[in-house]
């Protein structure tokens, strides 16, 4: 809210500061005004600090700051850090921890330089300019923020694949889950034994993205207001990042505004399922929707037990994938009614910015800005549910967990 922070004379209303910290600290990149324009550099500067914070997480930065001034970390600090990295067990977490930091910095860095070099050589910015919009949309994209330092976020760019594949290629990394990256180069996997985390997270996110490339493609290739006017090559490039941008990065280089209801629903699904757990990634993650789809098809088959591959689903899993997606769908249900009782928006467009809100999304159709105060505030509630709701929730059906040592009779009600 300082004056410094912002461009204009005087300084920035409480609601538009709270709105903006939230939806960077949530990593989400919703916004109620124009981030290349409102803002000055130093209030991009900590716009750009919460999404990195916001992505690294709270515990995680804390094991990390532990590891490099101590070399060392406490079991009590152990297990804490395990609930926010998801780590496979309490020796695992000191590995996650450094695999988080080496990862986002190479990521970062990389992208950063191929950004950097691209905007002086190809579009004429001054050097310091181009190094801090390569810098700044490199670490957006791979902690899946969204925000964009020029105005149209990356519309200007809709031909240059040498900007949309690098920050599609840092967005599918952030958002596909740090554990997943610790056990690829882990020494003790390294004869292909992965985990079913491994592989269902993998497995989930490629088939969504292939997915979403594919229908984001049928539907809007001849729009002319996103991909119609676009060569074949621009087209498929285009709707492979959509595809991957849907997954809760929130970039677009065309009009979301002006896209297909159909290509609207698509995005909804995709938003809501996300990326890959312990990762920068929203939503209810790829693992619960994919466990909830084993389960679903064991049931069709008649199996006993739902199982992917050789290995069987563990019941505890099955119940906190399915509580994750009910309550997930409650808050958003919820949240929608809210709005809708306070706004008069179309019902798509509102529910495309609630879910966008509640999986740290940030893809809009426009309509943030003009929403009344009530629905900007359940906004700014429904990304902060969104971003530490799931792993709260988690947590803390994990922790309830006891041992009875007695079981009730059985009824069977009548299902369907």
């Amino acid at each position: 809210m300082t004056p410094l922070a912002r461009a204009d004379a005087g300084h920035a209303d409480f609601l538009t500061a709270l709105f903006t910290a939230v939806s960077a600290t949530c990593v989400t990149g919703l916004a109620v005004v124009d981030t290349a324009t409102y803002w000055t550099g130093f209030g991009q500067f900590v716009i750009f600090a919460l999404f990195q914070i916001g992505g690294l997480g709270i515990m995680t930065g804390g094991t990390i700051l532990s590891i490099l001034m101590s070399r060392k970390i406490s079991l009590q600090n152990r297990i804490l850090a395990q609930a926010e990295t998801h780590a496979m067990g309490l020796g695992d977490v000191t590995d996650v921890a450094k695999w988080v930091l080496y990862v986002t910095l190479s990521v970062e860095l990389t992208v950063a330089g191929i950004l950097a070099l691209n905007f002086h050589l190809r579009y004429d910015e001054p050097i310091p300019k181009a190094l801090w919009n390569g810098l700044f949309h490199s670490v957006s994209s791979f902690n899946n923020a969204g925000f964009s330092t020029y105005s149209d976020n990356l519309m200007q760019f809709v031909s240059d694949p040498i900007v949309l594949l690098p920050i599609a290629l840092a967005l599918i990394a952030g958002g596909i889950g740090f554990p997943v990256f610790q056990e690829l180069f882990s020494k003790n996997n390294r004869r292909g034994l992965r985990s079913m985390h491994f592989r269902v997270t993998l497995w989930g996110y490629l088939v969504l993205l292939l997915v979403g490339t594919v229908l984001f493609g049928f539907y809007e290739w001849s729009n002319e207001k996103t991909f119609g006017p676009l060569n074949v090559f621009d087209k498929i490039l285009n709707a492979f990042f959509a595809s991957a941008s849907a997954r809760t990065a929130g970039f677009n280089s065309v009009d979301v505004g002006q896209m297909t209801t159909e290509t609207l629903f698509v995005h909804l699904i995709l938003m809501f399922i996300g990326g890959g757990s312990a990762g920068t990634a929203g939503g209810i993650k790829v693992t619960t929707f994919c466990i909830l789809f084993f389960v679903v098809w064991s049931e069709v088959r008649g199996d006993p037990q739902s199982t992917f591959g050789t290995r069987a689903i563990a019941y505890e899993s099955q119940r906190q994938a399915l509580s994750v997606v009910l309550v997930s769908t409650a808050v958003v249900t919820l949240g929608t009614l809210v709005i809708i009782s306070v706004s008069d928006v179309p019902f798509i467009p509102l529910v495309f910015e609630v879910i966008s809100a509640f999986a740290t999304v940030g893809l809009s159709t426009g309509i943030t800005a003009d929403l009344p105060v009530s629905a900007k505030v359940t906004l700014i509630l429904l990304m902060y549910a969104g971003r530490v709701g799931a792993v709260t929730l988690i947590a803390a059906l994990a922790l309830r967990t006891t041992t009875k040592l007695y079981r009730y009779p059985e009824e069977h009600p009548i299902v369907g």
